[in-house]
């Protein structure tokens, strides 16, 4: 194992955004019992040390590459297109118009079934904008256009967790 490797280097997949997770998560177990710090134990403090740095350089890197949007950003900031959510939100403003409809209708709901049918049509969408990404970034190398899209992705991961916190609301 190399410190200056990336992710999908360290895991030893394509550098792409489609990933088969049984497979990352299998390559996960097996590059945790390789470093784990147990098997370090008669070499020292300082290789148990490395073994432990190791092990969590393997789980950041795990769970980048098993979550879809993370994965996507993290393939934008490798090719040189940073996501910078913190100080660039622009948007297209048919996705702001999007945006202002889904909260008015989770604003809206009243209902489990209305909470339902929001969290449904934003799940799609959400499926819609990830084919997207793995067309941008797999087939185009379009990493420029795919860092907007993960932008927008962001947005809609955080409306999630609103439709989540609205159905808590109404008690469901």
């Amino acid at each position: 194992m190399n410190l200056q490797s990336n992710d999908f280097e360290l895991f030893g997949v394509t550098e792409q955004f489609v990933q088969d997770t049984a497979q990352l998560a299998e390559r996960w177990k097996l590059l945790q019992k390789e470093a784990h710090p147990d098997r370090f134990a008669a070499q020292g403090a300082a290789a148990q040390r490395v073994a432990m740095q190791w092990s969590v350089r393997i789980n950041e890197a795990y769970q980048r590459l098993k979550d879809p949007l993370k994965r996507a950003a993290y393939l934008c900031e490798l090719h040189g297109a940073p996501i910078r959510a913190e100080d660039n939100t622009a948007m297209p403003a048919a996705f702001l118009m999007q945006q202002m409809e889904w909260r008015e209708a989770l604003e809206d709901a009243q209902s489990a079934a209305a909470v339902d049918a929001l969290e449904d049509e934003v799940q799609a969408s959400r499926r819609s904008m990830l084919a997207r990404c793995e067309q941008l970034i797999d087939a185009e190398r379009n990493y420029a256009e795919a860092a907007q899209q993960v932008r927008a992705l962001m947005f809609v991961a955080r409306f999630s967790a609103d439709i989540d916190r609205r159905r808590e609301q109404l008690g469901q």
